[in-house]
């Protein structure tokens, strides 16, 4: 998430539309690229002859246009959530907070933050599969 927040201030934020769906984008970008890091190992030199026997591992065009789709629904989505049930759950899933900080922040019960994470989960998941 702190590498997310550093490529924002590192850009301009009046030319990004949506500010939350980049950093939800950046943070899942650099934990799989972390993730194929791990795998994959250390870099070594490779000889121009042998870059043609080398796979492709990352995503195809075509998995990245519809990875940008699922994006696209997902912002508008998360548009579309009603104002507190929109707050909480950012406040759960880009700011890292627990449900008992977000009770305490948002004055309300934990069990209150159950029902908003579990709504909009629910909404999520539910324009993503439509």
């Amino acid at each position: 998430m702190q590498s997310a927040f550093l490529k924002l201030l590192e850009l301009k934020p009046s030319n990004i539309r949506n500010v939350e769906a980049y950093l939800v984008k950046t943070a899942q970008n650099t934990a799989y690229d972390s993730h194929r890091r791990e795998q994959n190992g250390p870099v070594a030199y490779v000889e121009d002859d042998d870059i043609r026997e080398l796979p492709c591992t990352g995503p195809t065009p075509v998995e990245t246009v519809m990875s940008r789709q699922r994006l696209d629904i997902l912002e508008g989505a998360i548009k579309d959530l009603d104002p507190r049930t929109r707050e909480i759950f950012l406040l759960h899933r880009l700011e890292g907070l627990s449900y008992p900080q977000i009770a305490k922040r948002s004055g309300c019960s934990i069990s209150n933050v159950e029902k908003h994470i579990s709504k909009a989960l629910a909404f999520l998941t539910k324009r993503l599969l439509d």
